[in-house]
């Protein structure tokens, strides 16, 4: 009886650490894959964000900005490069997601400001903001934090994420 009460609390626990160790998220029509950052120095002024979201409904939505402790205003940004010289400025009036749509927010493309962070975003921790969608509201979500310099293609190493999450 012992043992069957050792693996029912065993399987009860590895169910909580999946749900901590979740990096996706589900809002309506919306799913909101690998919320990530990059670590930056101190004293940085801003901090970049990154996830890809798709549109699973059948009518448009818009991502429209954000909120977050660990900085003092989140933005919608967009990069351009213009006669060869790169830009990069807040999206007044936020990002639509088309029915079908996936938008990916990447480096050097549209993407998450963190302006003013609180504190150095740090290689392995996570911190807490808030999507906000025009029809789908306020989203919650947790940031994973990599390294200084990683690419896009790193936040789909479910392992790093969880190993992150699990320190």
């Amino acid at each position: 009886m012992k043992l069957v009460k050792t693996l029912a609390l065993g399987l009860i626990l590895n169910a909580a650490a999946q749900g901590v160790l979740a990096h996706d998220y589900k809002a309506g029509p919306l799913a909101i894959d690998h919320p990530w950052a990059r670590a930056t120095p101190p004293g940085a002024p801003v901090a970049g964000g990154y996830l890809t979201i798709t549109n699973t409904g059948t009518e448009p939505d818009r991502l429209l900005g954000g909120s977050s402790e660990a900085a003092e205003v989140v933005e919608i940004h967009e990069s351009t490069v213009t006669d060869g010289v790169a830009r990069m400025r807040p999206v007044e009036d936020g990002i639509a997601i088309s029915p079908g749509e996936t938008l990916k927010l990447e480096p050097g493309a549209a993407h998450i400001m963190f302006v003013d962070p609180a504190e150095p975003l740090k290689d392995g921790e996570h911190f807490p903001a808030t999507l906000t969608f025009e029809k789908a509201g306020d989203v919650a979500v947790e940031f994973a934090v990599l390294p200084m310099g990683a690419t896009p293609e790193e936040p789909e190493n479910h392992d790093a994420h969880g190993a992150a999450a699990s320190q």
